[in-house]
């Protein structure tokens, strides 16, 4: 794939050649290769057929997941989230080993530890990773999805952005069944805490366990913001939002 360096900054086809702009910048490619119907019919081309059939479930799987978490996602992404989703569905992919290769299921992979493992800590927004905000012990109740953090002192245990005088956490327990889709999720109330020295234990309780069977996840939502004449204003319209996947189960 070629990067366009010129003044110009075109978007567009002309003759065979197609720029285009992209998370990576202006981007130059040339019209060619495989017709697809050759592609979908020609037995030479099994094998690619196979990766393209698992490339797509893996996508739509990632888009499953995305869709689920009731909106936490929109308020805590990076520009590459979808492609990491599914770079990470593709890895749990790879575990089912029941299946014929072309039709993994992501939804036999996640019944492994191993799959299990690769998105517990996935974050949704690399920009602002868990880590990096709050390294510090996170009590995970796995029955009822409570989530606590026992003498919580914000100013010390928390890196919080330039400017943000408060931050909120809200808690999220899924249950959600990839082989058909159907999930139901239970949030806590969102906490708003001050940014001081005030130690405390913070407790976020979804309030009862999803309904239904399938995998379960447990999610931890930060969000920072700075208070002016007594209203609280979002930092950066949501960019240090952190979104991550505490636990699978």
């Amino acid at each position: 794939m070629a990067k366009n360096k010129s003044l110009f900054k075109i978007e567009g086809t002309l003759d065979d050649v197609t720029f285009y702009k992209s998370a990576d910048g202006y981007l130059v490619r040339t019209k060619g290769g495989v017709s697809r119907e050759r592609m979908m019919k020609d037995p030479a081309f099994e094998r690619t057929r196979e990766n393209m059939g698992e490339f797509g479930h893996c996508a739509s799987m990632g888009k499953m997941l995305r869709s689920a978490t009731d909106g936490l996602a929109k308020k805590a992404k990076d520009s590459k989230l979808s492609s990491r989703l599914q770079k990470a569905m593709s890895e749990v992919k790879k575990l089912d080993g029941h299946s014929a290769r072309g039709q993994r299921k992501v939804s036999e992979g996640v019944c492994t530890d191993a799959g299990r493992n690769v998105l517990k800590g996935f974050d949704f927004n690399m920009n602002a990773p868990l880590k990096s905000v709050l390294d510090f012990p996170i009590e995970l109740d796995v029955e009822s999805g409570k989530t606590v953090l026992t003498h919580f002192k914000p100013k010390e245990d928390l890196n919080y952005p330039q400017g943000a005088t408060h931050f909120s956490l809200q808690s999220a327990f899924l249950n959600l069944d990839f082989s058909t889709g159907i999930y139901n999720i239970k949030k806590s109330d969102v906490l708003n805490v001050p940014i001081d020295l005030n130690e405390s234990t913070l407790i976020m309780d979804p309030n009862g366990a999803p309904e239904g069977s399938g995998t379960h996840f447990y999610f931890l939502f930060i969000a920072f913001y700075q208070e002016v004449n007594g209203e609280l204003y979002l930092l950066k319209n949501g960019s240090y939002n952190v979104l991550n996947i505490i636990g699978v189960v």
